[in-house]
C-alpha cells in the first residue's frame, strides 16, 4: 500500500484522474456531475475528439508506410572528370573464315532487292574486292558445314485496312515443328531488308570463336582519328582503348576509366573540350548492316559498356559538329523508398559484362539468360553465359521464331527482366545539344586536305565526303543534383502526431503517461477487487 495508491472504487479513481490530469476538458466530466446533459455533451465531445485524433494517426501511418519521396534539386560547381567518349567507324571487319558466306549473303540480298523492287544493285552496293581480316589461329580451325538457309526469303504482303491497301515486307518464322508461324514484317522495305540481312549475318558470325584476338590486325587510331586534342593538348596513346563491334566496326573509347588527372575539366567552353578530326569513309565492308555513313559517337559514364545500338548519335561526313554536354546527377534512396542497387551485387541477374552495373547491361544479361534457357542458344550481339553457344539456324532451326517472340515479350514488359533489374542508386546523366556547319569550307578545303595528307597520310580526292570534325565540351561546370529524401521521416511523423494531439486535447507527452498510469491503476484495482471476492467466498465456505 505504500507503493501503490489504492482507491475505494473505480469512480473515485476516475474522479481523481479527471481533476488532476493535464488533458483539457476532462474536468468538465466531474464538475458537471449534477447536470447530466452537460456531462453527456462533454463525454460525446471527448469521445469525438479521440476518434478524430486516432483517425488522423491512421492517415499519418498509412502515408508513412507508403514511403513517399520528395525530390530536392541543388546546383554544384566544381572541377569534374570529363565523361568517357566512344567513337566507331561504322565499318565492321569481314573475317576470312566467313568471307565466302558473307559473299553468298550479299548475292542473296541482291536477288531479294531485285525481286522486290526490280533494282540491280550489284555494281553500286556490293564490293567484292573488300579486304578480309585474317586472324592468326583461325586457319587451323576446320571449316564447318554451314549453309545459308533459303527458308527465310523476303516477301511482299498486302492487306486492306480502313478501306485502303497497305503493303509490307518481311520474312516467315516457324517453330521447331514447322507450326505456329508468323511473319516478321515492316511497313518500310528498307527496315525489312536490314533486319533480314542482320538475321542471316548473326548466323554466319556464330561460326567464329567467341574470343578472337585481333591485336595483330586492329587498325591504328591514326587510320580513323587524324587529330585528337583535349584542353589544347594532344591526346596520348594511353588515353583510349580499342574494341571491335560486329555492327559498328572499329571503336575507340577515350577516358574509359576516368582516373587520369589529364581528363579533369577545369573550364567550360569549346577550347577546353575534346576536338577530333575523323575519317568518315563510305567504303563499307558489309554495306547492308547499316545505311548510315559517318561516325557513331556515344557519351557515357566511366567503366560503362557503351550500348551503341540503343544510344549515341551519328556524325555526318563533311560536317563540323559541336556537342555541348550538361551533367545531371540522380541519387535514389533505395530500400523501402524504391528499388535500386548500389553496385549490382544484390541483383539476382548475373551480369555478362565486365564493366560496372547499368540498367541496360542487366536487361541484356537477363534476356540472354532467358534466351539460352528457352531457345537453347545465345543472341550474337550479347555476351554468352558459361557453356552456351551462339544461335545458328543450321543447329537450331527455330531460334529466330523463339528470339523474336521473346524480344516482343521483353519490349511489352511481359518478361520479369524489368522487375529483376533495378536502376542504379547513383547515376550520372548527360544532356547534349549539338550544332553543325559545313567543314572544311570551299575556300579552306584544299589546304586542310594538304595538311592532313602530309601529316597523316590522308589520301582522297573527294569533296569533304570522307572527313568530319567533332568537338565535345562542357557547356558549364555547374551540374544539377537531384536527390530523393523521405517525404515523411520518423522525426516529422512524431512532430505531426504531437501537433494533432495538441490540436484535439491541448496536452503533451506527459498526458500520454497520465493515461498509461490510469490504465495501470485500473488493472491493479481490478486484480485487487477480484482477490477480495475470492477471499470472501472462501470465508463464507469456512463459516458453516
Amino acid at each position: 500500500e505504500g507503493l501503490i495508491e489504492f482507491y475505494d472504487s473505480f469512480k473515485e479513481m476516475f474522479e481523481f484522474f479527471c481533476k488532476n490530469t493535464t488533458i483539457h476538458g476532462t474536468i468538465r466530466l466531474v464538475c458537471s456531475g449534477s447536470n447530466r446533459m452537460k456531462t453527456a455533451f462533454w463525454t460525446l465531445l471527448l469521445l469525438a475528439s479521440f476518434g478524430m485524433l486516432y483517425w488522423q494517426f491512421a492517415l499519418m501511418f498509412s502515408q508513412y508506410w507508403a514511403y513517399p519521396v520528395v525530390l530536392t534539386m541543388s546546383m554544384h560547381s566544381e572541377p569534374k572528370m570529363f565523361p568517357a567518349i566512344t567513337i566507331c567507324n561504322l565499318d565492321p571487319y569481314r573475317f576470312e573464315l566467313v568471307s565466302e558466306h558473307l559473299v553468298q549473303l550479299d548475292r542473296m540480298a541482291e536477288e531479294s532487292i531485285t525481286f522486290l523492287y526490280g533494282i540491280n544493285t550489284s555494281a553500286r552496293l556490293f564490293h567484292m574486292n573488300d579486304r578480309n581480316i585474317h586472324v592468326q589461329g583461325l586457319s587451323n580451325l576446320s571449316r564447318s558445314g554451314f549453309k545459308l538457309s533459303q527458308n527465310f526469303s523476303l516477301l511482299r504482303m498486302s492487306d486492306l485496312r480502313s478501306g485502303k491497301k497497305h503493303s509490307s515486307v518481311g520474312f516467315r518464322l516457324c517453330n521447331s515443328t514447322g507450326g505456329n508461324c508468323f511473319y516478321k514484317t515492316y511497313s518500310s522495305g528498307m527496315d525489312a531488308i536490314l533486319e533480314w540481312y542482320r538475321f542471316h549475318y548473326m548466323n554466319i558470325m556464330s561460326q567464329l570463336p567467341v574470343i578472337i584476338n585481333i591485336s595483330h590486325h586492329e587498325e591504328q587510331i591514326e587510320d580513323m582519328v587524324y587529330s585528337c586534342q583535349y584542353d589544347g593538348e594532344p591526346c596520348r596513346p594511353s588515353d583510349y582503348v580499342h574494341f571491335h563491334h560486329p555492327v559498328f566496326g572499329s571503336c575507340y573509347t577515350f577516358n574509359s576509366k576516368g582516373t587520369d588527372p589529364f581528363w579533369t575539366a577545369t573550364k567550360p567552353g569549346i577550347p577546353y573540350g575534346l576536338s577530333l578530326i575523323l575519317r568518315a569513309e563510305q567504303k563499307d565492308h558489309i554495306p547492308l548492316l547499316s545505311t548510315v555513313a559517318g561516325v557513331k559517337v556515344m557519351i557515357h559514364n566511366h567503366n560503362q559498356t557503351p550500348f551503341l545500338e540503343h544510344e549515341g548519335f551519328d556524325i555526318r561526313p563533311g560536317i563540323a559538329t559541336t556537342i555541348g554536354i550538361q551533367q545531371d546527377e540522380v541519387n535514389r534512396l533505395g530500400g523501402n523508398y524504391g528499388k535500386c542497387t548500389t553496385n549490382g551485387d544484390d541483383v539476382d541477374v548475373k551480369l555478362l559484362y565486365n564493366n560496372s552495373y547499368t540498367l541496360q547491361a542487366c536487361l541484356h544479361s537477363c534476356f540472354q539468360h532467358i534466351m539460352v534457357q528457352e531457345c537453347g542458344c545465345g543472341y550474337y550481339y550479347y555476351p554468352l553465359p558459361a557453356g552456351a553457344e551462339y544461335c545458328d539456324y543450321n543447329k537450331q532451326p527455330a531460334w529466330g521464331h523463339c528470339f523474336y517472340q521473346l524480344y516482343n515479350r521483353l519490349r511489352n514488359h511481359h518478361l520479369n527482366c524489368f522487375d529483376q533489374c533495378p536502376k542504379p542508386c547513383r547515376e550520372s546523366l548527360y544532356k547534349v545539344s549539338a550544332g553543325t556547319a559545313k567543314w572544311p569550307s570551299a575556300k579552306s578545303q584544299d589546304w586542310v586536305r594538304q595538311a592532313l595528307r602530309h601529316q597523316n597520310g590522308y589520301n582522297s580526292t573527294s569533296n569533304r565526303k570522307d572527313i568530319a570534325k567533332v568537338t565535345i565540351f562542357y557547356q558549364q561546370l555547374n551540374y544539377q543534383a537531384v536527390n530523393e529524401s523521405p517525404l515523411l521521416s520518423e522525426n516529422l511523423l512524431l512532430s505531426s502526431m504531437g501537433s494533432q494531439w495538441s490540436l484535439w486535447f491541448g496536452s503533451s507527452v506527459l498526458s500520454v503517461v497520465e493515461m498509461f498510469e490510469l490504465l495501470v491503476d485500473t488493472l491493479v484495482l481490478s486484480l485487487l477487487f477480484c482477490y477480495q471476492r475470492l477471499r470472501a467466498k472462501k470465508t463464507l465456505r469456512v463459516s458453516p
